[in-house]
């Protein structure tokens, strides 16, 4: 019976040494387990306010020593105040993707509590960071972030002005995989109404010499130019459109490929967002094959047929 005894105690410290969590408020070396599994998984889609980020920030703490194990110090340098030195750091959650592992943490100085979102990529290498959503605002604004499965994050302000009347501005960021960052995919706003109506052609004064290259268009708001790439078969557009009587808007600048003597295609990396082009005569018509969501609103899609304008001819200028 000693005998049994010994061993049975011997089983329970090896099981409780086996069992002994890590600390991860400490600055001992931990494993990249161990610090991807302190962020649960994230239930998509993931919604927080700055009426709410405080409360759920109230998780396990990180210390900046083992956090910077995994993501650099130089990384959340711009979203905290320099003359404050003491700060909190706690994991609320991870998004796992092809590309990497997006983490989600709240940063807490004093009173003041920001939510940004980490990107480690296939080899836990730190790629970007966006801030999402702070409890620190000297506005009337409720502003939020929406998370979607892709992921995109959108983040939003509104204010109630009247009764029935709410201004609000929302700006759809996702990872990049050709810039390395995060670049804005949604911009949409009712606050400006200038602005709404002004549409500035981000590639008007590019070359335009390739054989489908120019301006295609049903009228002032509703067109696509294309401007020419880096070879006869590759063109440059941008697209902008208004559907339903101006309550769903569409824009999208990026590069096409000519798959063939009248058909092209584009298709980036890290964008669920793929539009056929077919030309015919002096029509151009777009056909959304992928998911342009992120572009546009949520009732239209990018399924249009444009005809060429003709171009103003120059006069000449004698001497």
């Amino acid at each position: 019976m000693p005998r049994f005894w010994m061993f049975f105690f011997a089983f329970l410290f090896l099981f409780s040494c086996h069992q002994k969590s890590v600390s991860l408020s400490g600055d001992g070396p931990v494993s990249e387990k161990e610090f991807s599994d302190a962020f649960p998984v994230l239930t998509l889609p993931y919604y927080a306010a700055d009426t709410n980020v405080q409360k759920i920030a109230d998780t396990v703490t990180i210390s900046r020593a083992v956090f910077t194990q995994f993501v650099p110090d130089t990384s959340f340098q711009k979203f905290i105040n320099k003359d404050v030195d003491a700060l909190q750091i706690n994991p609320i959650g991870r998004i796992e993707k092809e590309d990497g592992k997006y983490l989600l943490a709240t940063i807490t100085q004093k009173k003041r509590v920001t939510l940004v979102a980490f990107l480690l990529g296939k080899k836990k290498k730190y790629l970007a960071a966006l801030q999402l959503v702070t409890n620190r605002h000297n506005d009337d604004y409720t502003h939020s972030v929406l998370i979607n499965r892709e992921p995109t994050f959108t983040i939003s302000r509104e204010k109630k002005v009247s009764e029935g009347i709410v201004h609000y501005t929302r700006n759809g960021y996702a990872y990049n995989n050709a810039t390395g960052t995060f670049i804005k995919v949604v911009d949409d706003t009712n606050e400006d109404q200038k602005k709404l109506d002004l549409i500035i052609n981000p590639i008007d004064t590019f070359a335009r010499k390739n054989k489908y290259s120019g301006d295609y268009a049903e009228d002032k708001k509703n067109f696509i130019s294309l401007r020419d790439g880096k070879n006869p078969s590759s063109y440059i557009f941008f697209v902008h459109f208004v559907k339903e009587d101006g309550n769903c808007t569409g824009e999208l600048k990026g590069d096409m490929v000519m798959r063939s003597t009248n058909k092209g295609y584009y298709q980036e990396s890290g964008d669920p967002c793929v539009i056929d082009f077919t030309f015919e005569g002096n029509e151009i018509t777009l056909k959304e094959q992928g998911n342009c969501g992120n572009h546009r609103g949520i009732t239209c899609y990018f399924d249009d047929t444009f005809r060429k304008k003709k171009e103003s001819k120059q006069k000449k200028i004698t001497q």
